[in-house]
């Protein structure tokens, strides 16, 4: 009788639905539940045993890998530098050599260019009296020197030994001015092709000129640029401007040497009639 009451028997699934409509789906998903049941414990009994199994199998199948690592004793050396020991030596300073002695020497006068009636001819004559009395010789620069002395300061310059910076230096008054290339002429045309009349400053009326002091550096370029004499702002501006970009000049010379010097320059706004 217990197998009549197995609910998952045919026969007890026969007897649930006589006389009912069999196509219907519970009575199809109870006669196939024992196949789907032991369907399900197949596959899971599968996956058990790959997951158990199949390590050992990929490790059976991969090559050996070998162990690379080896077991040494580190024997720690004494590491002595010889140069090191020199470096760290403190060297004894090498003897300077004395300074040479200078003889007394009388410097060249920078040349003043003035207006005769500025000149006054007793001090002019007192110095050349002072010059042509006195023994001392005539250098680069005036040296009180020592007794004795046998070295010219000169002959110090032109061992790189040096007296005085004047590559700085900005002179006022130079025995060879700076001078635009091609002459005044050129210099005139310049500014006649390049300086604009401001159209504001036509419509104002405004008429003169402004006065521009630059620097002619030794190389030719033009230096700082001040305002000396100012007419109109957008005259100054353009007068400024124009100067700035002025192409290079020839620069002035001291001593045969190419120096800077100080430029003045006179440019006219007016309109022409």
């Amino acid at each position: 009788m217990a197998k009549d009451f197995d609910l998952t028997s045919q026969k007890w699934l026969n007897l649930i639905f006589e006389d009912k409509n069999k196509e219907y789906g519970a009575y199809e998903l109870r006669a196939d539940s024992s196949d789907r049941h032991i369907k399900s414990m197949i596959i899971v009994t599968i996956i058990g045993l790959a997951a158990i199994f199949l390590p050992n199998v990929i490790k059976s199948v991969l090559p050996e890998t070998k162990d690379l690592t080896q077991d040494t004793d580190v024997v720690m050396t004494e590491f002595v530098d010889n140069n090191l020991e020199e470096e760290q030596t403190i060297k004894q300073p090498e003897e300077v050599p004395p300074p040479p002695l200078l003889k007394e020497t009388l410097g060249f006068t920078e040349t003043i260019v003035a207006h005769d009636e500025e000149v006054d001819e007793k001090d002019m004559l007192q110095n050349m009296q002072d010059l042509n009395e006195s023994k001392t010789a005539i250098s680069i620069a005036t040296v009180e020197g020592v007794a004795g002395g046998t070295v010219d300061i000169a002959d110090l310059a032109e061992h790189k030994v040096i007296i005085e910076d004047t590559s700085k230096k900005i002179w006022d008054h130079v025995e060879v001015d700076p001078s635009f290339p091609g002459g005044p002429e050129a210099l005139m045309k310049w500014l006649h092709d390049n300086v604009t009349f401001p159209t504001v400053a036509q419509e104002n009326g405004v008429s003169g000129r402004v006065v521009v002091k630059f620097v002619v550096l030794s190389d030719g370029s033009i230096g700082d640029v001040l305002l000396l004499q100012s007419l109109d702002p957008s005259c100054d501006k353009e007068a400024l401007n124009k100067v700035k970009r002025m192409p290079k000049w020839i620069p002035g010379k001291q001593n045969g040497n190419a120096v800077n010097v100080w430029f003045q320059l006179p440019i006219s706004f007016r309109l022409s009639s």
